[in-house]
């Protein structure tokens, strides 16, 4: 099959992206034929009854992930008025010669993205989304998963609610615990085979 130039994973904001017009903007690019991600947890309410009601929510509101290139996102958003919501993420570069600093529209690495959605399409019992802020900034060993539903997943050892768990992350802006793996299932990994792995530049 012949690969797209340009065709990378981009996180978009989406302005005023409340769940019902996230839900709608991601119809209208599945009309498109493109590809794109929506990452959901579940919420946990007790009711005025005493019952608990689970609902659906953003992992992180007014965040999609849209498989397409540059250039067919650029135009969809001057040509379709559906479509203008979407901000592309900007990260700042230095370069290291000249010290100046310029923008760069942010992407996701395949290998990354790929590894995350293996995980996120068992979310329930066998992997929970959690909420970023659980998970950034925590320092844990890289492993890959060898066995069970989730082999050849990479991810890191988190301490999650007292709870040894391996995470799965886009880096910045969503993580998910898998339930419980054996520690003999795990294989240790250094920095450079993870990034490796996550075709990390």
């Amino acid at each position: 099959m012949a690969v797209t130039p340009n065709l990378a994973w981009y996180p978009m904001r989406v302005a005023y992206g409340r769940a019902e017009r996230m839900e709608r903007l991601q119809a209208a690019l599945e009309r498109q034929g493109i590809e794109s991600l929506m990452v959901w947890r579940d919420v946990y309410e007790r009711t005025d009854d005493f019952k608990v009601r689970k609902t659906r929510v953003p992992a992180v509101n007014g965040l999609i992930f849209v498989h397409s290139t540059q250039e067919e996102l650029t135009r969809l958003k001057m040509t379709k008025s559906e479509f203008e919501p979407l901000r592309f993420y900007m990260n700042m570069i230095t370069d290291r010669m000249t010290g100046k600093a310029t923008d760069r529209i942010l992407t996701v690495p395949d290998g990354e993205m790929t590894n995350f959605m293996r995980v996120y399409e068992c979310a329930g019992e066998k992997a929970a989304v959690l909420e970023y802020t659980d998970f950034i900034a925590k320092a844990g060993k890289r492993v890959r998963v060898t066995q069970g539903d989730f082999a050849g997943t990479v991810g890191t050892i988190k301490r999650i609610k007292k709870t040894q768990c391996v995470v799965v992350q886009l880096e910045g802006f969503a993580a998910m615990a898998l339930a419980f793996v054996p520690p003999s299932w795990l294989k240790e990994l250094t920095e450079g085979a993870y990034r490796e792995a996550m075709q990390i530049e």
